[in-house]
């Protein structure tokens, strides 16, 4: 009936699993979860979440070489059994016991083939080494089930979907996007060009694994160049992303050679208040934009 799969690299997956498996067994269900690693290279970490193959229904699997989470997902999606699939981060944990059970309700009360339920982060703040990630995951991604209503398509994520199998199979994650960032977005692009609904359920997960604020600066950097790529290619339109939205406004003026060397003159600046207790998010879409408008000179 249900088959819940899971991409990780290099994350203890193990807590997460027990925690499913527990309340899918408890439901009384058909069900398999399956963690898929994309080639990880901290082989202990890999080696602890061996011990998932000792649970009931749970198989853990390594790819022989990195794919990318897209491609990695896509892999996942060919491996289940079942029709109804729950596709989830491996840095995640449901916010109560009930979590499966209250998809499992909402797909007996609707024909939907597509729920998305929503990320939270803790109120407790992080060390200051994480602050960054923290405060743009609770201005960004953390959004009510009635404000995700309201765009159901950008508000969505990958990161706990509840979705038919034939919807990933006729709808895959790009072959081009092997790098981190954007995945999501083009898939989501890809289902409202085919009228397809995605429905939004209060049924969130926490988001644990806090980047420290340097390597969430570096990791939008990979993004940002997977975004050019993207709209070089025109996989995307610039209307589809806020960033290319407002950089083609720029370029329209022929201001971009000017904001990259405001982006280059006032990094470090930048930089030291993302790196702060006290990070701003509207900061670091200046940055995020600066970096762009860089990118995009060369």
């Amino acid at each position: 009936m249900l088959s819940i799969v899971i991409p990780t690299y290099n994350y203890f997956t193990l807590p997460l699993v027990k925690e499913l498996q527990q309340q899918a067994t408890s439901e009384t269900i058909n069900f398999e979860i399956i963690v898929l690693d994309d080639a990880s290279d901290n082989l202990q970490i890999r080696n602890q979440n061996l011990e998932i193959n000792t649970l009931d229904n749970c198989r853990f699997l390594v790819n022989d070489k990195n794919l990318g989470r897209g491609q990695t997902i896509n892999k996942l999606v060919s491996l289940a059994k079942y029709n109804l699939l729950i596709i989830l981060d491996c840095d995640t944990k449901p916010k109560d016991h009930l979590f499966i059970r209250n998809y499992l309700r909402f797909k007996e009360s609707s024909n939907a083939k597509i729920a998305f339920g929503g990320i939270i982060y803790a109120d407790e703040k992080p060390k200051p080494s994480e602050m960054l990630r923290w405060v743009y995951g609770r201005k960004r991604e953390s959004v009510s089930v009635e404000n995700r209503i309201k765009n159901p398509y950008k508000l969505a994520l990958t990161s706990n979907l509840l979705v038919e199998k034939q919807v990933m199979i006729d709808n895959p994650f790009h072959a081009e996007i092997t790098e981190y960032g954007f995945e999501d977005m083009v898939l989501m692009l890809d289902l409202k060009k085919k009228n397809i609904e995605i429905n939004h359920v209060d049924n969130p997960l926490y988001h644990l694994k806090l980047d420290t604020s340097i390597d969430f600066i570096t990791k939008f950097h990979s993004s940002l160049r997977n975004l050019k790529k993207l709209s070089d290619k025109k996989i995307i339109s610039h209307n589809d992303s806020q960033i290319t939205k407002v950089f083609y406004w720029i370029k329209r003026f022929k201001l971009v050679a000017l904001f990259a060397f405001a982006f280059t003159k006032f990094e470090k600046i930048l930089v030291q208040n993302l790196v702060s207790q006290s990070p701003s998010v509207f900061l670091f879409d200046l940055y995020r934009l600066g970096y762009f408008c860089k990118i995009n000179l060369k």
